[in-house]
């Protein structure tokens, strides 16, 4: 029954599973869109940090499966489907929530299609009609008022004072092998129950009456579902997901906070090692060493956020998989929102580094270093948000993250030396590929350019300058500035978000098909 929801409401039936026959609404066809038909799967994929109960949980998990069915509902849509909406709620819960769905229901005229967990009695009374199936058979499809009837008719009458649904499963439920000893002399096995009951529906007045009733509205043909509700434009859903993801980022310590105290203690660690490093010729090596490791670790370091990433796509997927919003609008919301906390984590930490280190003091310096450091780590950001939509598995995505960028480390130009690299493979293409190489190139621009240096070679001039260092020490191609560096990364920034945009455009396409083939990790 699920199954067929998925593929019924929204096409999420799988490709490789076996489709005969048509799916009509109202005996017509029609592609059920957003606005005509919404499902609420079992599993609440929420974010809970948009909550202010205080909790680290969040709600609780009744009041999530509340949220999960108010989020559907506020569109009015005319086909509603609920997969278990009573789950991790008490009887009264229960009650509640059924009871304002059958009245939405009525009010709306719409239709609401649910499987549900052991309902009370209460909440049984509440459905119009029932549908009992037992692997794929149909045991009975019609009024809730004649289904006890029809269980008495073949000898399995409810017992007094219990619950009717809980009599009907406990009848048709095969997993357990016991005898039914109600009713009927000897006891009747459930398998053989079940075959009576669904030989006996097959031929009763309710199931004539049914093949009747649909062969008329397939006839005449049945009005079609209208749009109850519509898509805000782009501009809002793309404000709204902002300002949510960055709710969610401000509050989930995980994101942000924790990586920006990590930073703190980092680069204060950097700064008291390389402490007033001075214009000494030591301080060549040194000065290449601390911007290196500044810039590559800081930005390594945006794996800790993975974990959020992957959290961040499953919400997406629910509520692009119901139609709530576009692609685009997600990918500018996530991107605008994180904006400001790499601005903080590259400022704060950069100027801790920065200024113990006693690197080039003009304030323009400064900023340029800062602007590098939040490029790169944007860039990185955009890089695992990548990865987190091809495998969503923490593990597996952290070290997939993690072996991207220490191979884009290893080709950036310092830890072998652009010459020294093997020309095949890794400095064609992988060293102008590394956004490390403009970083590493454009932080060594800044630093050095302007600088002189005392000589300690021997039989060479007194003093040496940064330029010359750049070019023979380094390696660093001196025929642009160090503007052009930072803008190939933000450009690089932007070619990432396009690439993020356009592997989901294509997931949601292949993702059926790859799922047929078993090698699909969602």
């Amino acid at each position: 029954m699920k199954s067929l929801w998925k593929g019924v409401s929204l096409g999420r039936l799988s490709s490789n599973a076996k489709k005969t026959g048509e799916i009509l609404v109202n005996g017509r066809k029609q592609t059920l869109t957003y606005g005509t038909s919404a499902y609420v799967i079992q599993d609440d994929t929420l974010m809970q940090t948009l909550t202010e109960d205080g909790g680290n949980n969040g709600i609780s998990g009744g009041q999530r499966r509340r949220v999960s069915i108010c989020i559907e509902i506020l569109t009015r849509p005319p086909l509603l489907f609920l997969d278990e909406p009573t789950s991790g709620l008490d009887s009264a819960a229960s009650y509640h929530v059924m009871s304002r769905i059958a009245k939405l229901a009525q009010k709306d005229k719409s239709t609401v299609v649910a499987s549900i967990h052991q309902p009370s009695s209460e909440v049984f009374e509440l459905f119009h009609n029932l549908c009992l199936l037992c692997y794929g058979k149909l045991v009975y499809f019609g009024p809730i008022s004649a289904a006890q009837e029809f269980f008495d008719q073949n000898g399995f009458p409810c017992p007094s004072l219990r619950n009717p649904s809980d009599h009907y499963l406990r009848t048709i439920n095969d997993d357990f092998e016991l005898d039914i000893e109600q009713g009927r002399q000897g006891g009747t096995s459930i398998k053989e129950a079940i075959n009576i009951l669904v030989e006996s529906y097959k031929v009763s007045d309710i199931y004539c009456q049914l093949q009747s009733h649909v062969l008329a509205i397939c006839q005449q043909g049945g009005e079609i579902l209208m749009k109850n509700g519509h898509q805000t434009n782009f501009i809002t859903q793309s404000i709204v997901l902002t300002k949510r993801s960055f709710i969610n980022m401000y509050r989930d310590l995980g994101y942000y906070w924790l990586r920006f105290a990590i930073y703190i203690a980092l680069c204060l660690c950097i700064g008291t090692i390389y402490y007033h490093i001075g214009h000494s010729y030591g301080s060549i090596q040194a000065r290449g060493s601390m911007i290196t490791f500044v810039e590559s670790f800081l930005t390594f370091m945006a794996i800790g956020g993975f974990p959020s990433f992957v959290e961040d796509m499953k919400i997406f997927q629910r509520e692009r998989l119901n139609g709530h919003y576009g692609v685009e609008a997600y990918v500018i919301g996530n991107t605008f929102s994180s904006i400001p906390y790499l601005v903080v984590i590259s400022l704060i930490p950069g100027a801790i580094a920065y200024y113990l280190v006693g690197l080039q003091k003009a304030f323009d310096h400064f900023v340029y270093f800062a602007l590098v450091l939040f490029a790169c780590m944007l860039l990185v950001e955009s890089l695992m948000m990548i990865v987190a939509s091809i495998v969503p598995d923490f593990l597996m995505g952290i070290i997939t993250g993690a072996g991207i960028q220490g191979v884009m480390m290893l080709t950036g130009g310092y830890f072998r030396l652009p010459d020294d690299l093997p020309k095949p493979f890794w400095r064609y293409p992988m060293y102008y590929i590394s956004f490390h190489k403009y970083g590493f190139q454009g932080l060594f621009k800044n630093e050095y350019e302007g600088l002189t240096f005392p000589n300690n070679q021997v039989g060479g001039p007194a003093t040496i300058s940064g330029e010359n260092i750049l070019r023979s020490l380094w390696e660093v191609e001196m025929g642009y500035s160090k503007w052009v560096d930072l803008a190939i990364v933000i450009g690089m920034v932007v070619i990432y978000r396009f690439i993020f945009f356009g592997i989901i455009k294509a997931l949601e396409k292949l993702k059926p098909m790859i799922k047929s083939l078993k090698l699909c990790p969602f």
